[in-house]
């Protein structure tokens, strides 16, 4: 049986694991300057998104560490952190795409399909991980600690995933930027 909490909180995970997709993939699609607004390209942000990427996945090793020996208040510290990091990075990429144009992956041969498997799996993933974040929080907020660790063990690899390959995905694309 659920918790009051679970339930207090339920159609909120289904109503942000719907809209955040669509809201960045419909914000993605929108770039200011085409539609005439006096607004400089933010080409400053992919390098600091990418870098939050990867402190994320740091801080969530970090906060895996901490509750296997014990660190109960540190985990719980690292996992908000965690979750405030990703909320940073998702409005940093969407001010930047709504700022700048696009760039496309200029690598050839292998490197190129290399490229597309690490980005389309990073961009599943970073999706499909939105309701299990959630998920996992509300259970741990719930005190629902067995049902917690049973899906953090699944949300858990694949957010650490998602942080690593964004890293990885900028490093690979990077070089293709005009700034």
């Amino acid at each position: 049986m659920k918790s009051s909490v679970e339930q207090k909180y339920n159609k909120w995970i289904i109503v942000l694991s719907i809209a955040i997709p669509l809201v960045v993939a419909l914000l993605f699609g929108v770039n200011l300057r085409k539609l005439g607004y006096d607004v400089k390209p933010l080409s400053f942000l992919p390098p600091i998104y990418a870098a939050i990427n990867g402190i994320t996945a740091v801080v969530l090793v970090v906060a895996v560490w901490a509750i296997k020996n014990g660190k109960q208040k540190l985990h719980e510290n690292l996992m908000k952190c965690a979750i405030g990091l990703s909320v940073a990075f998702l409005g940093m990429y969407v001010a930047y795409h709504m700022t700048s144009d696009s760039t496309k992956f200029g690598g050839e041969g292998i490197i190129k399909y290399v490229y597309y498997v690490i980005l389309i799996t990073h961009i599943c993933l970073s999706v499909i991980i939105i309701p299990f974040v959630l998920v996992t929080y509300v259970r741990a907020l719930a005190q629902r600690f067995d049902k917690h660790r049973k899906i953090a063990r699944i949300t858990f690899p694949m957010w650490l995933y998602v942080a690593v390959t964004g890293v990885i995905v900028y490093l690979m694309i990077s070089p293709y930027y005009n700034y």
